[in-house]
């Protein structure tokens, strides 16, 4: 893919150039214990720019639990639904074109019925 070197896990990404975020390889990894709350989800995220903090997020069909960092991201495939914890916030439904702002130290559920796969900015 021009522009990526999809050997690579992170790097930076290139000036002009466009890439798919589908055709990321991301490598996944299960999800400790003690955050799943159903299913066998797994995780992984590649970065595009680790001085932005720029990249691309996916989890595999299952529950987990989370606490946020301070991100912006748009859902480019799959569906879930992340509940809040804390603070006690609406349960929101996620598909693609979703742009969803989250804020450091929100305790969340995501809960992944359809490989769920994000860009996100944090």
């Amino acid at each position: 893919m021009s522009g990526w070197d999809d050997d690579e896990v992170s790097g930076e990404l290139d000036a002009g150039v466009v890439i798919a975020a589908g055709e990321i390889s991301v490598p996944l990894s299960p999800v400790p214990a003690a955050q799943v709350v159903a299913g066998s989800p797994a995780t992984g995220s590649v970065d595009l720019d680790e001085d932005m903090g720029f990249g691309v997020w996916e989890m595999t069909p299952g529950a987990m639990r989370d606490v946020e960092v301070d991100e912006v991201f748009v859902v480019v495939a799959g569906s879930a639904t992340v509940e809040f914890v804390d603070p006690a916030l609406p349960a929101i439904e996620l598909a693609p074109g979703a742009i969803v702002r989250l804020e450091s130290g929100m305790k969340t559920v995501w809960t992944v019925r359809e490989t769920l796969r994000k860009v996100y900015l944090a």
